[in-house]
């Protein structure tokens, strides 16, 4: 799950941004969101002995509390304490399936040291244990993948103008392809949920939240809001809040003790964990609206067990408990576009296809407030890890972790060399492309202004340039197919729709190729935009200067609106980050002075239409800032109200 606003970025656990990297807002972005399949990996005499550990596991499942810092592997605690203590995180608790273990500490203001059996939340990852609920009930025959969520939920306004051909289906929330935007601030960035609140409460008539932005099924695009309209389908089937259905019905008989769904936090339970941003600031948890997609608390051991289970015959205590068919679907994407194409990785009934630091697994990274964990399964091999840390920084990389727990399971794989694929004419491919759609619907804009790719190709390499990156060269492998450096599997595919759209593709986000023009005509707008208001200050405060700006001139309205929009920042700088989304008086001061914004532009404009000496330049900074004003307001920007 999203926990705070960060400008749009690389994001380090999911790479879903314009670049392509491989896997996370969100995420799980955020997620994010805020990107993931099985391959082969070498069975040495190691990766034998760890088989036969985890079978052993299988059949005899730890017992209840026993995992304990002591069980931890020797040399894998002291290197990722290191590893906390250079990237400045507090602390971390993991398991590699057959031994668990914890370093650093569990909260920085008492620096008590994190044991192996500390919980902690795991954020996003919810959702790949949610989904494995929702194949219980499919199992059962009391739900199935293809059923319309809207006969289910009734009471909800769902807007897909497919709908008569494509309503949007359980397996579309299960693989994110249902077209939802993730998550609004106000679903998020709260602190007036109620842990108790109904899930409809995320939902509220009239917003027109569950707008397809795509055809369901053919696009992934991650959403918080899926996996909460999941949570709302399990209550509709069983009768029971989800939390108590999935506790009772899916964690107990996994062996799960240590876990639940339902709300826990630091004040009420002494072994969790306590969350840390920059500087070892402390957060404990707190509600959310969508809660089904994030809020879980577990230990390493407990994942252990449910990371045994996914890779197993999905039966339990000798008994059918999931079909292992649904099973062995997860993280194997099929039916939307980048499958059609041949593309492997993906997202598909909770986990991902990711292929990085040479293996190919099926993953889930998370990410709440002051967390960042991640699960991942290597089924070839029956082995896996599941990492949790304290500490959620906009300066650590967390890839090393990762990295670090495959390499002690001896998975890595070196990228083999593969024979030159036949040309391809890249020519038609050259050019522009926009996320479509983007993560978050509310930053639409900003991520087509700026999250952008500019793309050119010699007929077997297509090099992609982003404005938040180093550019990268992906080679040609056959067909519309394309492989990032370093990868083990096609990373990119391109397509062409029936209308002729263009888009590119890496599984887990789309981008269309879009006119120059239209992009240049944007940045020219908010150039011309941000000029203006640069100009209005400066040539406003000379007249200030000099007593010339009087109640008549032309920018002093105008002068004063400008100035209006700093008034929000030492209010939100007063109120906590998880505000962002509540009606505050910052927020509220922030929605007038925006809304008052292009209404200072118009006065001004009157002013100077009225002098006899008509100023041009006043008129030209007023005009530009009034067109800006109306281009943000035409995307929903203006006025700015992050409750909505």
């Amino acid at each position: 799950m999203l926990t705070r606003f960060r400008p749009q970025r690389r994001d380090r656990g999911t790479g879903m941004a314009p670049g392509f990297r491989g896997l996370p807002p969100g995420c799980c972005y955020p997620a994010c969101w805020p990107t993931i399949a099985a391959c082969t990996m070498p069975a040495s005499i190691r990766s034998s002995l760890r088989l036969a550990s985890t079978l052993v596991a299988l059949a005899l499942p730890l017992p209840h509390g026993a995992a304990a810092a002591g069980s931890t592997t020797p040399a894998l605690q002291p290197r990722i304490a290191a590893l906390l203590h250079e990237q400045g995180l507090p602390g971390a608790v993991w398991t590699t399936l057959d031994a668990q273990g914890g370093a650093g500490v569990r909260d920085a203001r008492s620096g008590a040291a994190m044991r192996g059996d500390e919980r902690v939340l795991p954020g996003s990852i919810a959702k790949t244990v949610l989904a494995t609920g929702i194949l219980r009930l499919v199992t059962e025959r009391r739900l199935a993948l293809d059923t319309p969520v809207a006969g289910l939920l009734p009471g909800l306004e769902f807007d897909n103008r497919w709908a008569a051909s494509d309503p949007v289906r359980i397996r579309h929330l299960l693989d994110h392809t249902s077209g939802l935007d993730d998550a609004r601030f106000w679903q998020v960035f709260t602190m007036q949920a109620r842990a108790d609140a109904p899930l409809a409460a995320a939902f509220p008539p009239g917003r027109g939240l569950l707008r397809s932005r795509h055809r369901p099924g053919t696009r992934v695009s991650y959403s918080n809001m899926g996996y909460t309209l999941l949570g709302m389908v399990i209550e509709t089937v069983t009768g029971q809040r989800y939390e108590h259905y999935l506790d009772t019905q899916l964690l107990a008989p996994l062996g799960m003790r240590d876990s639940t769904f339902g709300f826990v936090t630091q004040h009420g339970d002494r072994r969790l964990a306590m969350g840390h941003f920059e500087g070892g600031a402390t957060q404990p948890v707190t509600p959310s609206y969508v809660r089904p997609a994030g809020q879980f608390t577990t230990t390493a051991a407990d994942m252990g067990r449910f990371a045994r289970f996914l890779m197993s015959d999905g039966r339990v205590s000798g008994k059918p408990f999931v079909d292992p068919v649904l099973l062995g679907q997860m993280g194997e994407p099929a039916g939307t576009e980048a499958a059609r194409a041949g593309l492997g990785v993906g997202y598909a009934l909770g986990l991902r296809k990711v292929d990085r630091h040479g293996v190919v697994a099926k993953c889930h990274s998370g990410n709440t407030i002051g967390f960042r964990a991640m699960l991942c399964l290597f089924p070839s091999t029956r082995q896996g890890f599941f990492l949790a840390i304290n500490g959620d920084s906009e300066t650590a990389d967390y890839h090393r972790f990762d990295a670090l727990l495959i390499g002690a399971l001896g998975l890595h794989t070196p990228v083999p060399a593969r024979p030159a694929a036949p040309a391809f004419d890249t020519g038609a491919w050259h050019g522009w492309y926009v996320p479509a759609p983007n993560r978050f619907d509310s930053m639409r804009f900003l991520d087509h202004a700026f999250g952008f790719l500019h793309v050119t190709g010699d007929g077997t390499s297509l090099r992609i340039a982003a404005l938040q990156s180093a550019d990268i060269v992906l080679r040609h492998a056959g067909e519309g197919l394309f492989q990032a450096p370093g990868k083990l599997l096609p990373s990119h595919a391109l397509l062409t729709l029936a209308d002729g759209t263009r888009v590119m593709t890496n599984g887990t986000q789309s981008h269309e190729q879009v006119s120059m023009a239209g992009l240049l005509a944007l940045w020219a707008s908010i150039a011309a935009g941000m000029a203006g208001l640069a100009a209005i200050l400066v040539m406003a405060a000379m007249r200030l200067a000099r007593r010339k700006l009087s109640a008549r001139d032309p920018l002093c309205v105008p002068f004063a609106g400008v100035l209006a929009l700093l008034l929000p920042l030492p209010l939100f700088y007063r109120q906590s980050f998880l505000q962002l989304g509540d009606v505050t008086a910052a927020s509220v001061v922030l929605a007038a002075t925006t809304a008052a914004l292009p209404l200072a532009m118009l006065v001004g404009l009157a002013a100077a239409v009225r002098r006899p000496s008509r100023p041009v330049a006043d008129m030209a900074v007023l005009a530009a800032v009034l067109q800006l004003a109306l281009v943000l307001a035409a995307w929903g920007l203006l006025p700015l109200r992050l409750w909505m």
